[in-house]
């Protein structure tokens, strides 16, 4: 029998389209006993739906069946073939029982079983999106045909057991839920184990928050900031939409090994539960929180209570829950600079993947199947997306695009529908005719560059990809030397639009982001920016001072040293964590490299770094941020151990788990460590982040035997979860190790093409990029990720990530 991985078929949308108007489904009713093993779990499910008789498939992707039964006949389990078992349906009602073994999963979807190595107890959730819901129960995976569902569970005795609808145990060890309101297959979830739980309660609506035993006292710890922002977010959107939330209670699990930030399943929310702050971290992670919470919130009205007819849609899901978190995360709750802290996080990663080869318009995005789909769920479908409905809503007004939000969800109440419905709604409720908005900015490729042309007197507009007939309103920061910046609307409306500047005026466009725009600063701009970016009060206006810089650079407009001189004039002065953390990652992850003197960069990022956290208030969530980037950049091996055993340490600043694991692997990276040591320190404190950080500092170690340990995790010799593969990939690739790993760059190439037959799903194309050589920046790496790109057979997912990494690499 076929395990589920990447062998089984991926639903074409021709095929979805036929199996939907065969069949409507009345219910599903599915029985899980996880009590059965640690490896595998059995799954009945019982489908109760109408036909119009023939010909058509389930799917179902087991480890083995027990019997299969359609409307009291058995079927033949050597029918089923890559995932699918054919039905011959008869008109009108139809029963198909299929009683199968499955598999748990440690790669973050389907049902996934995670062992806390801090006290060995086991965990279990769901996680069903994209192909992944057929390894948990047999079901019609698509999204348009949604059915409401009843789960019975048997567990351990000692586990508590979430579902997407209300339960209860009915006797130790038995869990049943009430039935759901409708649901796409993939927002089912169960979380299950010895999970510490905290109950509350607001507005009628039951809460709940979940997390590992092992990290219950930080979860008490952070309720309260999670069930006040949860509290204050259901009361806007409630005022915002008019409409209730509908699925009962409001469960938010912190889960393990969690691919996603989070999943938006209705009734039971799930993050990963680094979230779970087991450390101290800044303030911009605390803002990235609660605007994740928010995000998730807002899909219980724009996802779930109506779900996309198909996966090119998919957009508007993570486009209208991106734009309304940072809204109602700024709006209502303490963490008013959500808008800054989303220009620094996803500004650049939706314009970097607008500019790739790869680009896709926003809306119909070429979805031909679920794969495709996958791909395509990238910074274009949140940040772009997001920012584009921003616009619109500041086109025609809270009023009408709220109207025709609730017109939207209203008709389409637990259904499906389109990107036409929902615009149909808002041309309803008085928006006018949007077919041009949308085909311009929706339906067409690539971003405008926007720049000044200072002889000119112009402000010109390029399309980095398809032409496209936009029209941009913003606002263009203008300051002569020692002055304050001055905010003047402008609107471009065609290629040229005259803007006039003093040939001494530094020039910022749209500094606040009010369009989706490459914004490229000029010579005279940049020159100025050393001395006026730190006198600049606004942090939204640095966030998009820096956003144009990084263009630039990504643009080769602008020079690896003025961009480190840059962040060495501005940085020390600057108060904003998450600017911080970014700008200085951004330095050392990306302008160091071609610098040619990658250790003299460091040791300028590393000088930079000390300046910002001495400069910083003791205990402050900037002294934090620079800290961190001060342990990442340092050479001196007695400080770092000084810092380790919490000596010479700046006031305010301790060492916790987080902090002691980054100067750990610090060390290991300059080899001032070795396994043993490594190994006692995982030994005194032997939580799950942990056991993912000492994987790192393994695979960071300079030396032959640790590149061979990270690479078995690459060849699957040894299967390890989710995160510690992706801490095994990124920790061995190290700059100023290139020798030690040229093998391995020759060994990529060679292997990756083998990757489907170890990995699947997301975990498939994540270990492309994962273990991708970015030490190796020449042209005959290039050359060779275009070739591998360009290979026949290459499975579709490697193709587009090596695409997308090569993409990387040629800028």
């Amino acid at each position: 029998m076929p395990s589920p991985d990447s062998t089984t078929l991926s639903l074409q949308l021709t095929e979805a389209t036929a199996r939907f108007d065969l069949l409507r489904i009345t219910s599903y009713d599915v029985r899980l006993d996880l009590a059965t093993s640690a490896e595998h779990f059995g799954s009945v499910t019982t489908i109760r739906f109408e036909s119009a008789g023939g010909p058509t498939f389930v799917d179902l992707k087991p480890v083995a069946v027990n019997s299969l039964a359609l409307n009291g006949r058995p079927l033949d389990p050597d029918l089923l073939d890559r995932g699918r078992l054919p039905l011959d349906t008869i008109a009108g009602t139809n029963e198909l029982v299929v009683d199968a073994v499955m598999r748990f999963r440690n790669d973050g979807e389907g049902l996934h079983r995670s062992i806390d190595p801090a006290d060995k107890q086991h965990y279990v959730y769901g996680m069903s999106f994209m192909e992944a819901a057929p390894s948990i129960f047999a079901c019609f995976d698509q999204p348009d045909l949604k059915a409401p569902f009843t789960f019975h569970v048997r567990a351990p005795t000692e586990w508590t057991v979430i579902g997407n609808a209300p339960g209860v145990q009915t006797e130790p060890g038995v869990w049943e839920f009430e039935t759901t309101r409708p649901l796409s297959t993939y927002f089912v979830t169960l979380v299950a184990g010895p999970y510490h739980v905290i109950r509350d309660e607001h507005d009628g609506i039951p809460l709940g928050l979940s997390a590992r035993a092992s990290i219950a006292a930080d979860l008490e710890r952070d309720a309260e900031d999670l069930l006040t922002v949860t509290k204050q977010c259901f009361d806007e959107f409630h005022r915002l939409f008019g409409i209730r939330y509908p699925f009962g209670n409001y469960h938010q699990a912190f889960v393990p090994e969690f691919n996603a930030g989070a999943m938006e399943n209705p009734g039971c929310v799930t993050f990963r539960d680094p979230l779970i702050f087991t450390s101290r971290v800044t303030h911009g992670m605390r803002v990235q929180r609660a605007s994740t919470v928010a995000h998730e919130m807002a899909h219980q009205w724009f996802g779930n209570i109506v779900t996309p007819k198909w996966w090119d849609d998919l957009w508007l899901n993570e486009s209208f829950a991106e734009y309304m978190g940072a809204r109602v995360t700024a709006d209502v709750t303490e963490y008013s600079d959500a808008w800054v802290e989303n220009a620094h996080s996803r500004r650049q990663w939706g314009l970097k993947a607008d500019l790739r080869t790869t680009t896709h318009p926003v809306a119909g995005n070429g979805a031909v199947d679920a794969r495709v789909a996958l791909q395509n769920f990238d910074g274009i479908s949140y940040a772009k997306g997001s920012s584009i409905l921003k616009q619109l809503n500041t086109s025609i007004g809270d009023e009408v695009f709220f109207a025709g939000a609730i017109d939207h969800f209203t008709r389409h109440r637990f259904g499906n529908a389109t990107m036409h419905d929902l615009f149909a709604s808002w041309e309803r409720s008085g928006a006018g005719d949007l077919g041009p908005f949308t085909d311009n900015w929706l339906r067409t490729a690539g971003p405008d560059v926007l720049r000044h042309d200072r002889a000119e007197s112009v402000i010109r507009r390029t399309p980095a990809g398809e032409p496209a007939d936009r029209h941009h309103t913003f606002q263009v920061a203008v300051a002569a030397p020692g002055k304050s910046w001055d905010l003047r609307d402008v609107t471009v409306s065609g290629p040229e639009t005259y803007f006039a500047a003093m040939p001494n005026e530094a020039l910022v466009i749209d500094p606040l982001e009010a369009t989706w725009g490459v914004c490229l600063p000029d010579d005279v701009t940049v020159a100025a920016l050393s001395v006026m970016l730190p006198a600049t009060a606004d942090p939204m206006v640095r966030a998009g001072i820096w956003n144009g810089l990084r263009s630039a650079f990504h643009h080769a407009e602008l020079s690896p040293a003025t961009a480190l001189d840059l962040v060495a004039a501005a940085i020390p002065h600057e108060d904003n964590d998450e600017c911080v953390s970014r700008v200085l990652f951004w330095a050392r992850a990306a302008v160091a490299p071609l610098t040619g003197d990658f250790v003299g960069a460091v040791s300028n990022i590393h000088a930079t770094s000390r300046s910002s956290f001495a400069a910083a208030e003791a205990g402050s969530s900037v002294q934090l941020a620079a800290f961190h980037s001060g342990v990442r950049t340092a050479t001196n091996v007695d400080e770092l151990n000084a810092w380790r055993e919490g000596r010479s340490l700046p006031e305010g600043v301790l060492v916790d788990l987080d902090l002691r694991w980054r100067i750990l692997t610090r060390l290991a990276t300059l080899g001032a460590l070795d396994r043993v040591e490594l190994g006692a320190e995982l030994d005194r404190e032997p939580t799950a982040r942990s056991r993912v950080e000492h994987t790192r500092a393994i695979a960071s170690l300079p030396d032959e035997e640790a590149k061979a340990w990270a690479w078995q995790r690459f060849q699957g010799v040894e299967s390890v979860p989710n995160y510690e593969l992706e801490a095994a990939g990124f920790g061995m690739w190290r700059f100023g190790q290139e020798e030690l790993l040229q093998p391995y760059v020759d060994r990529y190439f060679a292997q990756l093409p083998d990757a489907d037959k170890v990995f699947s799903g997301w975990m498939l194309s994540d270990v492309a990029e994962w273990f991708f050589p970015v030490t190796s920046i020449d042209r005959e790496t290039l050359a060779r990720a275009e070739t591998l790109a360009n290979s026949e057979g290459l499975d579709p997912s490697l193709v587009r990530r090596v695409t997308d990494v090569a993409d990387d690499l040629r800028r």
